[in-house]
């Protein structure tokens, strides 16, 4: 059997936890920050879960997750 390609753009973009969850970085915390609160900009600085709906897709894409 062939080997499955990787999206490298995904690969780039999401890790596999040792679970096999899905972690991403947030959105909007690449400028303007000076108008958002510390609160806000320290829970956009944690990595975050991908939701179940979207992560069979990613799966898909990263076969040796």
């Amino acid at each position: 059997m062939p080997k499955l390609k990787t999206r490298k753009s995904v690969a780039k973009r999401f890790r596999m936890t040792k679970h096999g969850k899905i972690k991403r970085n947030k959105a909007f915390r690449g400028h303007l920050r000076g108008s958002k609160s510390a609160s806000r900009k320290m829970k956009l600085s944690k990595p975050d879960l991908v939701s179940l709906s979207d992560a069979n897709a990613i799966k898909r894409m990263l076969p040796y997750g």
